[in-house]
């Protein structure tokens, strides 16, 4: 009976759950008042004393999916890696402080201009020979000067025409540059004429130049006398290239075996010309191995070629 008493007590004192003895509008009323509803007596089947029956509290509150915080999230610290005895110098790092030298501080950009327009005039007159040496002082004090000239292999035939020494000089200075095969091959198919024979013999003298160089304007000479229609002008090239050839086979620049067809050919061709006769008994010695008997065989090209007076011009024989 005492425990009944006692639970009947526990639900006076009670307070009512949120919205007890409210209306539909929400206005609050006092319970048990008129108008109101009256309060209902507790279900059997709900527990009396249960979490949703009592009011939310300041704690639920800030739990609640309103008010909820996310959970923070923890992470180890991250470890240190292992110093190398070459990452030291990095704790207190010196500044390499060196001196570069400009090559260019006293050159003077006049002296570039000057070179440009007397290679420039170049192209188109002779030069004075005070000219040609002004170049070459400047090209022997700069060696790296003939690379800003601005000659391109296409104007190089020009050069030959007009100023032979200087189209040589810069030739020769710019056999180590990687463009030296364009002017190699403008050179070997420009028009034949004393002043490209010149710089040709020059550049055999000088230095060693590629052999596909040398055959190829060799086939260039010969092609070029045999298309010539003056008779006079054919001799007189025919002339200097038997001796521009007999230069190469005698300073052993070429190898002749490789060619020794096409210019016994050549001079079979050319025997009224003396200096090609010479040149093919040149040829028949040495494809005998060398006899000197063997110029006198009658292998020559023609039996009156030796006997008979030379043409025109024919008493300079040489390339100068």
């Amino acid at each position: 009976m005492q425990q009944q008493q006692r639970q009947q007590q526990q639900q006076q004192h009670r307070p009512p759950p949120p919205g007890f003895g409210s209306r539909s509008t929400g206005n609050p009323a006092a319970p048990g008042t008129a108008g109101g509803p009256q309060q209902s007596a507790p279900s059997a089947h709900a527990p009396a004393d249960t979490p949703a029956a009592r009011p939310a509290t300041s704690q639920q509150q800030q739990q609640s999916p309103q008010g909820c915080r996310p959970t923070p999230w923890f992470r180890p610290r991250p470890g240190l890696l292992p110093l190398l005895p070459v990452e030291i110098k990095w704790l207190q790092p010196q500044p390499e402080v060196g001196l570069l030298w400009d090559s260019t501080i006293a050159d003077d950009p006049n002296q570039l201009k000057m070179v440009q327009d007397l290679i420039s005039r170049a192209l188109s007159t002779p030069l004075l020979p005070a000219q040609q040496q002004a170049v070459l002082t400047q090209l022997e004090a700069d060696p790296k000067l003939v690379h800003y000239i601005g000659l391109s292999p296409q104007q190089l035939p020009a050069l030959v025409e007009h100023t032979p020494l200087l189209a040589y000089e810069l030739l020769l200075r710019l056999l180590r540059s990687r463009h030296i095969h364009a002017y190699f091959q403008v050179l070997a198919q420009m028009e034949l004429s004393l002043h490209s024979m010149e710089v040709v013999n020059r550049l055999t003298a000088a230095a060693e130049l590629p052999t596909e160089f040398v055959h190829l304007y060799i086939t260039n000479c010969i092609n070029s006398c045999e298309g010539i229609q003056d008779k006079y002008l054919q001799n007189r090239l025919v002339r200097l290239v038997c001796v521009f050839l007999q230069s190469l086979i005698r300073n052993r620049i070429i190898n002749i075996a490789a060619l020794l067809h096409e210019v016994q050919a050549f001079c079979i061709n050319f025997s009224r010309v003396r200096e090609a006769a010479t040149l093919f008994r040149v040829l028949r010695q040495m494809e005998l191995g060398g006899n000197g008997n063997g110029g006198s065989t009658g292998t020559e090209p023609g039996s009156s070629t030796g006997s008979a007076s030379p043409g025109r011009g024919d008493s300079n024989s040489s390339m100068g």
